[in-house]
């Protein structure tokens, strides 16, 4: 037995040092050597503090910012924007929640939403649907009644903190977003071409524009 043994435990001994130690080690060493931003979350700084990551979307609203993708996640309201609109603390992001909806594009509570209970008048049950999601878009953005609206302006990401949005949502936002700042609507148009990412290796997807670091874009523009 101790033939058996023996040879096992330095097996252990080694394999141990090699994959619970050293491998991880020089990943970690690689990781910040050559992509130090990524390996540490791609987080992006204003005046030397942390204001979120270009990987994570935030809540924004107001007229004066674009606003990302409806989110499932459970964002709470400290990881929102305040009422100037200012990025939230990312860690106080509910990114525990994060996930989609789950409901199938038939589900009737996707389509119309849920109402209200009115049994439980301290808990509001109700969530809007995507009809509502659309008329709200629509009136936020003071656009016609028969304007397409893209899909992702009201359905939630599978992560439900995607922080990109479409190009064509990002253009059908400029309008409001200009004139609440007082901006030429070419120079709102050319943040968001700035802010937009190419397709993944160049054909996956679509592309995507940025809303953290857009709106981050327009406050220096100002």
């Amino acid at each position: 037995m101790r033939r058996q043994l023996l040879p096992a435990f330095r097996m252990m001994v080694v394999l141990t040092v090699v994959l619970g130690l050293a491998y991880p080690l020089v990943t970690l060493a690689a990781a910040q050597l050559g992509f130090k931003s990524q390996a540490d979350g791609s987080l992006i700084t204003r005046n030397g503090q942390v204001v979120g990551s270009s990987l994570l979307g935030q809540t924004f609203t107001g007229a004066t910012y674009f606003q990302g993708r409806p989110s499932a996640a459970g964002i709470t309201a400290s990881g929102s924007t305040g009422a100037d609109g200012q990025p939230g603390d990312p860690s106080d992001l509910s990114l525990s929640n994060s996930g989609g909806s789950n409901l199938g594009p038939t589900n009737p509570v996707l389509l119309d939403g849920v109402a209200d209970d009115p049994s439980t008048p301290a808990i509001d049950e109700s969530s809007p649907g995507v009809a509502q999601l659309v008329d709200a878009y629509r009136q936020a953005n003071g656009l016609s009644a028969d304007t397409p609206v893209p899909v992702d302006a009201v359905t939630s990401s599978g992560s439900g903190v995607d922080p990109q949005i479409s190009v064509a949502n990002a253009r059908l936002q400029a309008t409001r977003v200009a004139q609440a700042r007082g901006l030429e609507l070419s120079v709102v148009n050319s943040l968001i071409d700035e802010h937009t990412d190419g397709r993944s290796l160049g054909f996956l997807g679509e592309p995507g524009v940025n809303v953290l670091l857009l709106n981050l874009a327009l406050d220096q523009s100002r």
